[in-house]
């Protein structure tokens, strides 16, 4: 952390970044060290990108009102490592555990499972499924009712993925996903999350559709409109979602996404009380989005 990296906000800046809708004082006692922080949960979230037009094009939904997490933010599909998400029966192609496990910093154990959420989430939340008949092949199209009804089952918890999979005699495709970020939510909230990003492009022959359940609205945007509408007020988003969409600003194709090498560093912004009010801290060189 640097004092560079610093700036003092009023209570009501800190809902507006936080997007927590007030400040509890459990929240308060968490600042003053008073009470343990929550402990935050594995989560996985993909960025979806294809290729368009006019260039580059990421996946987003709207997240419903009645949501207790980001209510009416847009985001990426994503959500909580399930504990079925660690079966290692799943057949699997690409990249093994142990690799996943260096890039975020996780044991083998947690990394399949990120990996494994981060295909699940991707289903439930937009139809896409990064799976295939074989480990060169992705199913090509999910769009028909008997996906539909599958998809549903991974919703309500009555069918697990590696159930999913070896049904319909499929194999996980993880090198169709790569590494992104990692963020962490702030101490102070309730709810937290210990978030690894993951980024994959729309398989060929794969088309999204709107699935509701957990969103109202969905779209493909370019990164540079989707933070231009942000920045108008136009689109709430959560910062890491902003910072995430920033860092696809300047790749022209799916393919450039793919190969460029980030090394993912953990990056859990602070809030600190202070004779001004409340300092966010932030490690050097994030892009945090004021």
């Amino acid at each position: 952390m640097s004092p560079s990296e610093e700036a003092t906000l009023s209570e009501g800046e800190v809902i507006r970044h936080l997007g927590s809708g007030e400040i509890t004082p459990r929240m308060w006692d968490v600042l003053a060290g008073r009470v343990t922080p929550v402990r935050p949960r594995d989560a996985a979230t993909v960025l979806l990108v294809r290729q368009a037009d006019r260039g580059l094009e990421v996946y987003l939904l709207r997240r419903v009102a009645s949501m207790r997490f980001a209510p009416g933010m847009y985001a990426f599909p994503g959500g909580s490592v399930d504990p079925r998400d660690s079966d290692h029966t799943i057949r699997w192609s690409g990249p093994p555990p142990r690799e996943w496990a260096r890039a975020f910093g996780a044991d083998e154990a947690l990394a399949r499972a990120l990996v494994c959420a981060a295909v699940r989430e991707t289903f439930e939340e937009s139809g896409v499924l990064l799976a295939g008949p074989s480990e060169n092949e992705v199913v090509a199209d999910t769009r028909g009712d008997d996906w539909e009804e599958d998809r549903q089952a991974l919703l309500n918890r009555s069918l697990s993925l590696a159930e999913l999979l070896d049904r319909r005699g499929l194999v996980l495709r993880s090198d169709l996903l790569c590494p992104w970020a990692r963020w962490i939510t702030p101490a102070m909230e309730p709810r937290r999350y210990d978030t690894r990003f993951f980024v994959a492009v729309l398989p060929e022959g794969q088309q999204p559709r709107d699935v509701g359940g957990e969103a109202d609205h969905v779209t493909w945007m370019s990164p540079e409109e989707a933070v231009r509408q942000w920045r108008a007020g136009q689109l709430a988003m959560l910062p890491p979602t902003v910072a995430n969409l920033k860092s696809l600003i300047g790749y022209a194709t799916p393919e450039e996404v793919l190969a460029a090498e980030r090394e993912i560093v953990p990056v859990q912004p602070e809030f600190r009380k202070s004779a001004g009010g409340i300092t966010l801290i932030v490690p050097d060189g994030v892009d945090y989005p004021f």
